[in-house]
C-alpha cells in the first residue's frame, strides 16, 4: 500500500479534512471505512452549450474535467472510482451519487456490476431553474440523486422516523422539492459550478447517518457536503483535485468557527417544518455520551 497522502486542510476540530488529489488514488492509498459517500461525479456535460445564469446569457462549459470523454471512456471513469469508494465503506454503508438523464443510466448499471443494492432515485427538483434558451424541450428542472447500499444482504441504515417529522408527521416521498443555491452559499460571491444546495446535502446525511458518522466525498469540490456533516455533528473527508475549489471548500468550514454561525447557518436551511425545527432534532439525536470511535481517523 502507499504512503497515505497528507491533507492540504484539517478543522481545528479534526471534524473536516481536505486532500487535494485523484480519488482512485488517493483512496487506494490508506486503509479506513466511511458509514456514508456522497458524490456528485462529472456528469460530461461541457460541449459548449448555453444557459442562464442570473438572467444572463452564458456558456455552460465548466472546465476540461467536464469535457465529454467518449461512452466507453466515461463507462470506465464510472467503474473505476465506484469501486474504490466502495472499497472504503463499511459493510452496512451506502452512497448517494448524484446525475441527470444524462448519466443515470450508466451509472445505475455500473453500480449494479459491482454488487451495490440499489435503494432509492431519488428526483430533485429545483424550484428556481433557469430557462430553456432553446424552447424546443422542457425546462430541465430536476437531477436524479442514486441511493445503494455496499452490500445486498446487509441491513443498510435508514433515519426513518427523523425524516417523517422533516416531512410533517408523513413518510418522506423519493421528490424533493428544493430551490437551488442561495447567495449566501456562495464564498465572496464564488460558488462551484455545480455546486449543490446545502439543505440537499443536509437532508440525506439526516436520512442516513448517525451523530459522528464519517462522510466521504470523493469529488468534493466547494465542500457542502462537509459543511452539512459539520452541522449535523457528522466527520467528513473531501478529495479534489482543484486547489482552487479545496480553497472553497476550507473558506466556508472556517466560518463555521465564528460564534452562532452553525446555528444561524441551520435555521436558514430549506426543507424543514419552521426554523427551529433541524436543531430540536439534532438535539433528540445526539448520544449524552460520545464514545470514541475505534477507527480513529482516516489520514
Amino acid at each position: 500500500m502507499r504512503a497515505p497522502p497528507v491533507p492540504c486542510y484539517r478543522s481545528r476540530n479534526r471534524d473536516f479534512t481536505l486532500v487535494q488529489g485523484d480519488c482512485r488514488e488517493v483512496l487506494g492509498a490508506f486503509d479506513f471505512r466511511f458509514d456514508l459517500a456522497f458524490a456528485d461525479p462529472p456528469y460530461f456535460l461541457s460541449d459548449g452549450g448555453i444557459s442562464v445564469q442570473s438572467g444572463r446569457r452564458v456558456c455552460v462549459d465548466k472546465g476540461a474535467w467536464d469535457a465529454p470523454p467518449g461512452r466507453e471512456a466515461e463507462r470506465a471513469f464510472t467503474l473505476a472510482w465506484l469501486a474504490a469508494v466502495r472499497d472504503k465503506l463499511t459493510p452496512q454503508g451506502t452512497l448517494w451519487v448524484s446525475g441527470t438523464y444524462h448519466n443515470a443510466f450508466l451509472l445505475a448499471d455500473c453500480l449494479e456490476r459491482l454488487g451495490f443494492h440499489l435503494l432509492n432515485a431519488v428526483t430533485w427538483v429545483k424550484t428556481n431553474p433557469p430557462p430553456n434558451l432553446s424552447c424546443r424541450v422542457l425546462t430541465h428542472a430536476s437531477e436524479l440523486i442514486l441511493w445503494a447500499r455496499r452490500h445486498p444482504r446487509v441491513p443498510h441504515r435508514y433515519n426513518y422516523a427523523l425524516l417523517r417529522a422533516i416531512a410533517g408527521g408523513r413518510q418522506m416521498r423519493d421528490v424533493w422539492p428544493l430551490p437551488a443555491i442561495h447567495p449566501w452559499e456562495k464564498v465572496g460571491g464564488r460558488k462551484h459550478p455545480t455546486q449543490k444546495p446545502l439543505a440537499l446535502l443536509a437532508r440525506l446525511l439526516l436520512a442516513a447517518t448517525a451523530p459522528h458518522d464519517w462522510v466521504l466525498d470523493p469529488f468534493c469540490g466547494s465542500g457542502t457536503t462537509g459543511v452539512a456533516a459539520s452541522l449535523l455533528g457528522r466527520r467528513f473527508l473531501g478529495i479534489d483535485l482543484s486547489a482552487d475549489y479545496l480553497a472553497l471548500a476550507r473558506a466556508r468550514r472556517e466560518a463555521l468557527d465564528a460564534p452562532g454561525a452553525p446555528a444561524r447557518l441551520r435555521a436558514r436551511l430549506d426543507g424543514f417544518q419552521h426554523p427551529g425545527q433541524l436543531d430540536a432534532l439534532l438535539a433528540q439525536e445526539r448520544p449524552a455520551v460520545v464514545c470514541e470511535d475505534s477507527r480513529g481517523e482516516p489520514l
